[in-house]
C-alpha cells in the first residue's frame, strides 16, 4: 500500500512548475498583512427576505425536501440533500481494517436534522465569492443589488491568488481547493448573506453521520475498497488529479464524493482522543471548538490518498506544511498551497439558530 503522508510526485511535479514560473516572475506575488486581508465583517442579522427557492422551506423533518439552492446574478445554483436527525455510532471498531487510534472509542451521537451539499463546492460556485464575480456581472448588466446583495457585498472576500489556484486541474464542475477553513469559513458567512438561509460547515459528527447514511460499515457502500472505484476517486483511479463532482455512484441519502476526490473541511479542532470522553453515553451533536489554528478536522480522503483514508471513520488534522511553499510574506489566512487535495461542502441546519450562535459559528477558530 502507498503511504497517505508523503506528497505525491504529480503533485510535487505541479508545485515545482509552479514555483518555477513564479521565480521567472510569471506570477505576481500579494505581500499584503493580514491584518489588510481582513476587511471589517459585518455581525448583525440580515432583515432582507430570503430568495425565494422551490421546496426550500420547512419546520418540521417531514418536510424538509432536496433543492436547488440559487446564487443571484451568478448564474449558478447547487443541490442541497436534507439529512435526518437520528442517532449513530461514530467511530470505527478495533478490527476495522485501516483504523487509526483516533478514530475510537465507538461511541453513540445524536444529530439534529440538517441539509447538506449533494457534492462538493465547485470553482463555479467558489469564484463567485472569490473574485466578486456576481458584483461584476451584476454592473456590466447594470442591475441594481438588492438589499441582501448588499449586505453581502460588504463581507471579506479573499486577496487575488497568486496562480491559477486549480494547478491546471480543471475548473468547470471541478471542486475547488487550497482554501483555508477560515476562507470556507467566509464563504459560507457570505452566502447565508446572499440567499438569506444559514449555511456553514459540517461538524464533524454531521459529516461522518451524513457520509454513513445509516451503515456501519467501512464505506457507505459495504466493507470491501474494491467497491470505491463505483464510488470514489482515489489514488488507485484518480490519475493523480481531482475529477468533476458528482460523477460516482451518491451513498443512500444522495451525496456524491464523500468518499474521495477531494477531502472536506469541517468546523471542529482535530483533537486525536476527543472520542474518549464520550465512551458509554449518547452525545448531542458535538462540536471541538476552534482555540488554535492548527490542526483543524478534515474529513473524507482524497483523490492522492489511499483506501483506508476514504473510510467513513478516518480522521485526519492540517497542519502548517500545508502552506510551506506559500511565497507572500506574511502567509495567506485565505490560500493553502500545498493542499491540492482539499475542498469542501456547506451543510444548512433545519433549525435556525440566532444571529450570535451564527456569528459564534462563524467566527470560532484562530487565523494568521
Amino acid at each position: 500500500m502507498h503511504s497517505v503522508v508523503p506528497v505525491r510526485l504529480a503533485t510535487q511535479i505541479r508545485r515545482a512548475a509552479f514555483f518555477a514560473a513564479l521565480a521567472l516572475g510569471l506570477f505576481s506575488v500579494n505581500s499584503a498583512s493580514a491584518a489588510e486581508e481582513t476587511a471589517p465583517l459585518v455581525v448583525e442579522d440580515i432583515k432582507a427576505p430570503a430568495v425565494e427557492v422551490p421546496n426550500a422551506d420547512a419546520k418540521t423533518p417531514e418536510e424538509m425536501k432536496p433543492y436547488a439552492e440559487v446564487i443571484v446574478n451568478g448564474d449558478v445554483t447547487f443541490d442541497m440533500v436534507p439529512i435526518p436527525g437520528g442517532k449513530f455510532t461514530m467511530g470505527s471498531p478495533d478490527d476495522e481494517e485501516g483504523r487509526k487510534e483516533d478514530e475510537g472509542p465507538q461511541h453513540e451521537v445524536e444529530i439534529k436534522p440538517f441539509w447538506m451539499g449533494k457534492c462538493e463546492v465547485t470553482w463555479n460556485e467558489y469564484e463567485l465569492w472569490m473574485f466578486a464575480l456576481d458584483v461584476q456581472r451584476r454592473e456590466l448588466n447594470k442591475v441594481e443589488p438588492t438589499d441582501r446583495e448588499k449586505a453581502a457585498d460588504v463581507y471579506a472576500r479573499p486577496t487575488k491568488p497568486y496562480t491559477d489556484m486549480t494547478f491546471g486541474m480543471g475548473k468547470e464542475g471541478f471542486p475547488a481547493i487550497c482554501m483555508t477553513q477560515h476562507a470556507a469559513k467566509n464563504y459560507c458567512r457570505w452566502l447565508s448573506a446572499k440567499t438569506g438561509r444559514y449555511y456553514r460547515l459540517p461538524t464533524e459528527a454531521e459529516w461522518e453521520f451524513a457520509c454513513r447514511a445509516g451503515t456501519q460499515s467501512a464505506y457507505s457502500f459495504g466493507d470491501d475498497p474494491e467497491q470505491l472505484e463505483e464510488y470514489a476517486w482515489s489514488f488507485d483511479n484518480s490519475e493523480d488529479k481531482y475529477h468533476k463532482v458528482g460523477l460516482k455512484k451518491p451513498n443512500a441519502f444522495g451525496l456524491h464524493d464523500m468518499h474521495g476526490n477531494v477531502a472536506e473541511w469541517t468546523l471542529d479542532q482535530y483533537v486525536p482522543n476527543f472520542y474518549e470522553q464520550f465512551a458509554g453515553k449518547v452525545t448531542l451533536n458535538p462540536w471541538i471548538v476552534p482555540t488554535k489554528l492548527y490542526p483543524m478536522a478534515v474529513r473524507g480522503g482524497s483523490w492522492d490518498d489511499d483506501p483506508e483514508a476514504l473510510r467513513s471513520a478516518a480522521r485526519r488534522g492540517s497542519g502548517r506544511e500545508w502552506k510551506q511553499q506559500d511565497p507572500q510574506l506574511p502567509q495567506s489566512i485565505w490560500y493553502l498551497t500545498d493542499a491540492l487535495f482539499l475542498g469542501f461542502r456547506v451543510v444548512r441546519p433545519l433549525e435556525v439558530p440566532t444571529a450570535e450562535e451564527k456569528i459564534k459559528v462563524w467566527d470560532a477558530g484562530v487565523f494568521e
